[in-house]
């Protein structure tokens, strides 16, 4: 491997860590200012990130081309919404696993070969074994999570669409702007119905940073370096991250069903890739 493709895989490791420890500190946050508040920051950093590096021409942009950008801003809004309202009742390794299913399906729903259908019925097998009926599960946490999953691969299916009508991350940039748009009151209505302390705004700022910014740009800089099929592969150690890092960071601990339900959806997605590239 060259010292090009090391330098990308390193980079596209660090961006997933970044944004399971960002997602991390932005929990530390939730007691003061909720999910809401926290995703309602990170809100902010990214469009404020975004729009430094796309730069959009938002006045030049055609009916056509806001129709896709709308749709991705809600999407967008919505994916970060339910994924830290499900990271702050089920924690922060089976939130992501559950988010995950989402480019999962549109990876899986796309092939029709035999080792596809083996890796969705063990996908289908770990979502299973981590929804099972217990006292102590809590629905609505699980299906926030699904729900992020169903919003992250209609964000990548919009961001396709996006990418045909609007040249370069403008439309990337642009949805991102609405969607802070959006949050404004939220963020408001969150300040006069919670007060904020100053730690618990660094901690969601730093959260907006950790897991918008950083990962963006390293993906960036990463896709240059590695093809798109080893980038998707690295991304599958993602729910395994958010695991260790809640594991770690948060005292969330994860019994011995719940991990292999992580390791079989994290090894459908290398599965399914790793036979695609032959």
């Amino acid at each position: 491997m060259a010292a090009g493709q090391l330098a990308g895989v390193a980079t596209v490791l660090g961006s997933g860590l970044s944004n399971q420890v960002g997602a991390a500190i932005g929990s530390v946050a939730f007691p003061v200012l909720g999910p809401v508040g926290v995703v309602a920051v990170r809100q902010y950093v990214a469009a404020l990130v975004l729009f430094a590096v796309g730069r959009p021409r938002l006045r030049s942009f055609t009916w056509a081309q806001w129709r896709p950008v709308l749709g991705l801003a809600v999407v967008f809004g919505t994916m970060n919404l339910s994924l830290y309202t499900a990271i702050d009742r089920v924690g922060l390794g089976l939130a992501v696993t559950l988010e995950f299913l989402g480019p999962l399906a549109i990876a899986l729903g796309a092939a029709r070969r035999r080792i596809d259908a083996c890796c969705a019925v063990l996908a289908a097998a770990g979502v299973v074994a981590l929804m099972r009926p217990q006292p102590s599960t809590d629905y609505l946490g699980l299906g926030l999570g699904l729900l992020a999953a169903s919003c992250w691969a209609s964000y990548i299916l919009l961001n396709r669409t996006v990418g045909r009508r609007v040249p370069g991350v403008q439309g990337s940039a642009a949805a991102a702007g609405v969607s802070a748009l959006l949050f404004l009151p939220v963020g408001v209505a969150v300040v006069l119905h919670r007060p904020p302390t100053v730690g618990a705004v660094g901690c969601a700022i730093a959260a907006g940073v950790l897991s918008s910014a950083v990962p963006y740009l390293a993906d960036l800089l990463t896709l240059r370096r590695v093809p798109a099929q080893t980038f998707g592969l690295l991304m599958s150690v993602n729910p395994l991250l958010a695991a260790l890092v809640g594991w770690v960071g948060l005292g969330q601990r994860l019994g011995r069903l719940e991990w292999a339900s992580i390791v079989a959806i994290m090894t459908a997605n290398a599965a399914s890739i790793l036979a695609r590239r032959r």
